[in-house]
């Protein structure tokens, strides 16, 4: 079992900055992948960065140059830090860690979720 905790999230305003934070417990997890996704209301959950276990990334392209992923596996912990933010970047996001060590741009991908932190970028 891994518990995940999503941290990080708030109000800010556009060209902003956020640094959000999943930590993981229960298990070690340096040998998966981890995703970040989000979800806006009414929209469907959606990819935004993965980080394999040797941390290679790849991201959605409109946070392409803005977004960064990172991880400190003795710490148990992924970043997700977020420059340059846009109104439509506001979500709830979700860290996920992957089933298998390579990364994905699908949910299905991933076996144990966070509960999600809110960002809210204002215009």
């Amino acid at each position: 079992q891994v518990q995940l905790v999503e941290s990080g999230g708030g109000l800010v305003q556009a060209g902003g900055s956020l640094r959000l934070s999943c930590a993981a417990s229960g298990r070690t997890f340096s040998s998966y992948a981890i995703g970040w996704f989000r979800q806006a209301p009414g929209k469907e959950r959606e990819f935004v960065a993965f980080i394999t276990s040797p941390g290679n990334t790849n991201y959605k392209d409109s946070v392409k140059g803005r977004f960064t992923i990172s991880r400190d596996n003795a710490k148990n912990t992924v970043y997700l830090q977020m420059n340059s933010l846009k109104p439509e970047d506001t979500a709830v996001y979700f860290c996920a860690v992957g089933k298998w060590g390579i990364g994905s741009y699908y949910a299905s991908a991933y076996g144990y979720w966070g509960q999600g932190t809110q960002v809210t970028v204002s215009s």
